[in-house]
């Protein structure tokens, strides 16, 4: 299998080098990667650079963007101009974060749960970040959803649910239209991926109310954003991020924000959803 992997990377001289030194030293060599150097006022393009003098599959391009950064918009946007400079000849193609240290079987054991089960459309691994001189499970992280940092989506799938949406949410839709396409979702525990920064460290305060709008792009209704609000707020143990994400949702609604997905899918997700809390429950 051809697994290409597209990083969007801004201002991340510090980790970039451990996430391309630790996807160069993969049991399986991935056939190209593309940084997408996205505004960066740091040194992240020479550690680029250093990457390319010694690797012919790894290249990168340039991007400006508005330097604020705001949750999916940002980052999408760079995903898709490295996507643009790609050719299709892919079976697997990743969308990682700029601030990941992979073990050394990552790629092969995607590749592996890829080929096993040809139902598989996307996969990956869990994040743990350092905590009191260890690395601990993100909290954030569970076996239902694979996190935006490190998906891997395999090709025929990724374009039944039309690439990545350019908006908040997107790493949650992308999996909701999967299963709507009758794709399966699998996460594998095995995998540990030390994620170096934070989810959100970057988000700008203008963000805070955009996970309530993301819940009503997806068509969840109040009732789904309530309990979704509510679990992410409990997660992150913030009564705030709750208020400010039904907040988010009432002013989308007010606003009336364009949906993401059709009545159709809305109605698969909003289904899909209380037969997970169901089944959590009972």
């Amino acid at each position: 299998m051809n697994i290409y992997i597209i990083i969007p990377a801004y201002n991340e001289e510090r980790q970039l080098k451990k996430t391309l030194q630790s996807l160069t030293e993969q049991s399986f060599i991935p056939k190209k990667i593309v940084v997408v150097n996205d505004n960066s006022t740091d040194g992240t393009q020479n550690v680029i650079d250093s990457f390319l003098e010694k690797y012919t599959f790894i290249t990168s391009i340039k991007i400006n963007s508005e330097a604020i950064h705001s949750p999916g918009s940002k980052i999408i946007n760079a995903f898709n101009k490295g996507l643009a400079a790609l050719d299709d000849d892919y079976d697997i193609i990743c969308k990682f974060d700029a601030d990941l240290i992979f073990p050394s079987n990552y790629l092969e054991q995607i590749k592996t749960l890829f080929e096993s089960n040809s139902k598989i459309g996307m996969a990956g691994g869990f994040c743990y970040i350092e905590k009191n001189k260890g690395w601990v499970l993100e909290n954030l992280t569970n076996k239902d959803h694979i996190r935006g940092a490190l998906k891997a989506y395999r090709k025929e799938c990724f374009q039944q649910i039309g690439g990545l949406k350019n908006t908040i949410g997107w790493d949650t839709v992308d999996e909701l239209l999967a299963q709507y396409q009758g794709w399966q979702i699998y996460t594998d525990e095995s995998l540990h991926v030390k994620h170096l920064k934070p989810t959100g460290a970057n988000y700008s305060k203008t963000s805070k109310y955009k996970q309530g709008e993301a819940f009503y792009k997806m068509r969840y209704g109040f009732l789904l954003s309530f309990i979704a609000s509510a679990k992410l707020a409990f997660n992150k143990k913030s009564f705030l991020f709750f208020v400010n994400s039904i907040h988010g949702f009432f002013k989308a609604k007010k606003d009336k924000l364009p949906f993401i997905v059709s009545e159709k899918e809305g109605v698969f997700i909003r289904e899909l959803r209380w037969k997970g809390i169901k089944n959590k429950l009972f």
